[in-house]
């Protein structure tokens, strides 16, 4: 299979490089996309060097499937040239989520939605991904009622200007920032810009990405996202309010039993999800599992991961997996 990475020099391109490579992903032939500046430079991938080439070039090569993760305007004006190509474009930026012709897809919950006509899939935020892993297995069985959302989001999701600052900081060297504020021994209440009612562009995508993906708009949500100086993946306090009555120890055996989470959850020997130990990994990570004694049908959870793997990269190249097994890409090689 003929695989274009659009933003391969990027954080999330050098990830799914990396994660390709790792699920040893069917690649014939990879086509390394960027921007002008990076273009005729070689990149390494399982022991061969490939050219970096531009987006115009790329579309000429007729990818089976390009990993987008180059921002939104890039996806917006390049995806649908791809498409027209025959590419199967699977898209990490926030363009095409809301789309209503688009599908928004976590291959553990809705990978059945896709068709070989879907020649542009939304792949969803970070945040977003983590949260939902957690919450199908459980709005299936108890019908969600509301949610309330604190996310502690790594720096890393807003890529390497943000770590060289955090990096800056922690030495006390002068140099460009991606925050409006210090992020080093710091938490910044702000993620992404300001949109309508005071909640921030992040916040909105955990509230209208859990609405598509659930197929479920009734359900109330409401977020605060926090950026803190971590490397490692995001976390989310969780607070559920379901419309059906509960036991803890069925919660916590549907979390056991559903594919890509694992249950930390030994208080008495300190085990619970944290980012340090979720770096690197591809799964969801979900802790601190109690009920809201405040509420009826309640329950609060700690749920983590690896914001560029599963938040990201992982995600992307398990939609082509899929897409791949189930025959829905051009001139696909299943492995």
């Amino acid at each position: 299979m003929r695989v274009a990475v659009v933003g391969a020099t990027g954080m999330v391109g050098n990830v799914m490089l990396q994660v390709l490579a790792e699920r040893n992903f069917p690649v014939t032939e990879l086509i390394p996309v960027a921007s002008e500046r990076s273009i005729g430079k070689q990149i390494e991938f399982k022991g061969q060097n490939y050219t970096i080439v531009g987006l115009k070039e790329a579309v000429t090569m007729q990818p089976d499937v390009a990993l987008f993760s180059a921002g939104g305007n890039t996806s917006l004006e390049w995806a649908p040239k791809f498409a027209e190509v025959g590419t199967t474009v699977i898209d990490n930026s926030s363009a095409w989520r809301m789309d209503p012709s688009k599908k928004l897809i976590v291959p553990e919950i809705n990978a059945s939605e896709l068709t070989e006509n879907d020649k542009i899939i939304a792949n969803p935020n970070c945040s977003t991904i983590q949260l939902v892993m957690a919450l199908a297995p459980l709005h299936k069985k108890y019908e969600i009622k509301r949610l309330v959302i604190s996310t502690y989001q790594s720096i890393t999701g807003t890529g390497v200007k943000a770590v060289q600052q955090l990096e800056n900081e922690s030495k006390g060297i002068e140099g460009e920032a991606a925050y409006p504020h210090q992020i080093h021994k710091n938490a910044l209440p702000h993620c992404d810009v300001f949109e309508e009612a005071g909640y921030t562009k992040e916040e909105l995508k955990l509230v209208r990405e859990t609405h598509k993906i659930l197929s479920d708009p009734s359900i109330g949500i409401t977020a605060t996202s926090v950026r803190i100086p971590v490397v490692g993946g995001h976390s989310e306090a969780v607070n559920i309010e379901f419309e059906n009555h509960f036991e803890i120890q069925d919660i916590r055996k549907i979390l056991t039993e559903t594919d890509g989470v694992i249950v930390q959850d030994d208080i008495e020997n300190n085990v619970y999800p944290m980012p340090f130990f979720a770096e690197g990994k591809d799964d969801v990570f979900v802790g601190r599992i109690r009920r809201d004694l405040s509420q009826p049908n309640s329950l609060n959870m700690w749920i983590v991961s690896d914001n560029l793997r599963k938040g990201a990269a992982t995600n992307t190249i398990q939609i082509a997996e899929y897409l791949v097994v189930n025959n829905l890409i051009k001139n696909s090689v299943t492995a």
